[in-house]
């Protein structure tokens, strides 16, 4: 998503926080080798039940802080990466139509997949391979990886999910055209009251989410194919993603994510209920963990799951239109970009992570290093990827301009040079 040149306080809101959650998203898996709840022994790389598609790297080094960071994001973030990904879905599909707006988000997003699925993913998971006793030489590696009963995708699951659910969006746009501007109707009359707003949401999340997590636990995944899917997300995703394209219909401006509205103005009460939810769903889940919990403790944690799902959400929503209003080059670029950091980061922390495996220092100057160094390298290369895109291009405009400059000759026709439109770039 490009940023607009003029942003209103609510859209600079939003894209603070998208700048924001790139920055934790790769806190999030910077800091995945040393949490406490992994066990620090390795299973083959080939057996079952491939922990390293979560955890590629278990450092020795621990510590239970980077636990409570990383169940806390576990929780609702990816929701919220989901919501947000739905807000201009609305005004993207007037402009494009339903084939136009497919087109492009295959371009966009199924693209990189393919890529990610085919280049990036391998690189990064070389790794987790050799700590596991793999033969270090590539043909080994590539034996044992296509020899993998699924293909791994890493975070880049998030990409097909997305263009799953931007299909669909298509799909009802093209069956029922009112229906996502009916959305954004009610999506306005609700989210002028954010208690209401929550109500609704947390409802259809719970619908969503709890028989699933009961039919197939809250961690299992798929085993096969390059679409891999935890089994029990999927409609929560999709409920989250229709959130956010219900506000996008409506109008940033409007509702639930004014700049001043109600939502920014209560954050302190998103915050105790963000936190208080969080606290209450890791009570009862930790009775469940042995496997052998009465099926009411079950369904409690599932519900308590989804209640602290739309609360972070809400605070972190809240606490963006509070304190995110302020312009920012470096959050700007965070956010322009954030897209392309999602794709490449992954790769450098886990090799950094790799890199650091047997370093006696403080476990959270680790974490530190490896979130630190893993933004810079990714931020400079996304950069340097599109000073890249922007030079061909500049370059490209003579050789355009003098092909264009002969086709307007007489005779160009008959000559049987055929000119292609050209365009500007972008």
């Amino acid at each position: 998503m490009t940023l607009p040149v003029a942003q209103s306080r609510s859209s600079l809101a939003l894209a603070n926080l998208r700048a924001v959650v790139i920055l934790i998203v790769l806190a999030f898996h910077s800091v995945l080798a040393y949490v406490r709840f992994v066990p620090v022994s390795y299973s083959s790389f080939d057996s079952p039940p491939y922990g390293w598609r979560a955890f590629p790297i278990s450092d020795s080094e621990r510590w239970f802080g980077f636990d409570l960071f990383c169940a806390w994001q576990d929780v609702y973030l990816m929701s919220l990466l989901f919501l947000l990904s739905g807000l201009f879905v609305w005004p993207s599909l007037q402009r494009k139509r339903q084939w136009g707006f497919v087109r492009d988000r295959l371009r966009r997003l199924g693209i990189p997949f393919v890529f990610g699925v085919l280049v990036l993913v391998p690189i990064a998971v070389y790794p987790a391979y050799l700590v596991r006793g793999g033969a270090p030489d590539l043909s080994s590696y590539w034996h044992a990886y296509i020899s993998l009963p699924f293909w791994p995708n890493g975070q880049l699951w998030f990409l097909w999910h997305l263009v799953a659910l931007n299909i669909v969006a298509a799909a009802i746009y093209w069956v029922a055209p009112d229906a996502l501007n009916a959305l954004g109707r009610f999506s306005a009359a609700i989210g002028r009251r954010p208690p209401v707003y929550f109500a609704v949401l947390l409802a259809a999340s719970a619908v969503a989410y709890v028989p699933l997590a009961i039919a197939f636990t809250p961690w299992q995944w798929s085993d096969y194919g390059p679409l891999s899917v935890q089994w029990c997300r999927p409609l929560l995703y999709g409920v989250n993603f229709f959130a956010g394209v219900g506000i996008g219909a409506a109008g940033i401006d409007v509702g639930l994510v004014a700049a001043d509205g109600p939502l920014g103005r209560r954050w302190k009460l998103w915050l105790g209920v963000a936190l208080a939810s969080w606290f209450l769903w890791m009570g009862v889940t930790s009775f469940t963990m042995s496997g052998q919990a009465p099926l009411f403790v079950e369904i409690a944690s599932d519900l308590l799951f989804v209640l602290a799902c739309v609360g972070g959400a809400f605070f972190v929503i809240a606490a963006s239109l509070r304190f995110g209003t302020k312009r920012s080059r470096i959050f700007e670029s965070l956010a322009v970009n954030a897209y392309s950091l999602y794709l490449v980061h992954y790769v450098f922390a886990v090799w950094l992570q790799y890199a650091l495996l047997g370093i006696t220092i403080f476990v959270v100057i680790k974490g530190a290093i490896v979130f630190g160094v893993t933004t810079v390298l990714s931020w400079l290369i996304v950069i340097g990827y599109e000073r890249f895109r922007v030079g061909i291009r500049y370059l490209a405009m003579p050789l355009v301009a003098a092909r264009t400059h002969a086709a307007s000759q007489p005779g160009a026709k008959d000559s049987g040079f055929i000119p292609k439109p050209s365009r500007p770039p972008r």
